[in-house]
């Protein structure tokens, strides 16, 4: 399997089987879910069959709802996830996904199915471009640190902004609404380390 040699709906089809397979681990109906996620339950029904193609703040209210991070939804799509736990994820097999709102591309670096609180996600953001997050508190603490690589980011977290050039790193908690803005006219790169309390991915 290559990334982004992968059409929509595959990832689709690949997201939807992780999305039913987190809700059963926690015995949840479509409309639990819906009411516990904000999301309503025809765009749950969707999702889960495949034939959605969700945003960005869609999955992270649906990890919110589900306690993971929003890197988690996408960390068994491997098509090694389920048997093998090698350390090394190679370049080809890392799942690249876009955001249908935004265009921001993001990539999960670190390698499927291993068990270590440590995840790595590597975001392409383009110029002008803006996610606003709602979720705030989670069953879970996650807390983040986002590498700037190349580029400029601003990034609002609650009530508090940062202005975060190449080579800056912020370390926040997902805990409060989150907002990232890219307010140049050039595309932004950076790191996103997460870890939680869990020792385990879910």
């Amino acid at each position: 399997m290559s990334n982004m040699k992968d059409s929509p709906p595959n990832v689709n089809q690949r997201l939807a089987a992780r999305v039913r397979e987190l809700r059963a681990s926690h015995h949840l109906s479509l409309d639990a879910l819906a009411v516990k996620c904000g999301v309503s339950r025809s765009m749950l029904s969707r999702i889960e069959r495949g034939e959605s193609s969700p945003t960005a703040v869609i999955l992270e209210k649906l990890a919110a709802g589900l306690h993971v991070t929003l890197a988690a939804l996408f960390d068994a799509l491997s098509a090694t996830a389920n048997t093998s736990r090698h350390p090394v994820a190679r370049r080809p097999d890392q799942i690249e996904w876009k955001d249908p709102a935004s265009g921001y591309v993001r990539r999960n670096v670190s390698p499927p199915g291993v068990a270590q609180p440590a995840q790595i996600v590597e975001v392409n953001f383009p110029a002008g471009a803006r996610v606003a997050f709602e979720s705030g508190a989670r069953g879970v603490r996650v807390y983040q640190q986002i590498w700037v690589l190349q580029g400029a980011m601003n990034i609002t977290v609650g009530h508090e902004s940062h202005r975060l050039q190449a080579g800056d790193c912020l370390a926040m908690q997902l805990d409060r609404p989150t907002m990232f803005h890219n307010p140049t006219r050039k595309a932004a790169r950076y790191a996103v380390v997460l870890s939680s309390e869990n020792s385990r991915r879910r």
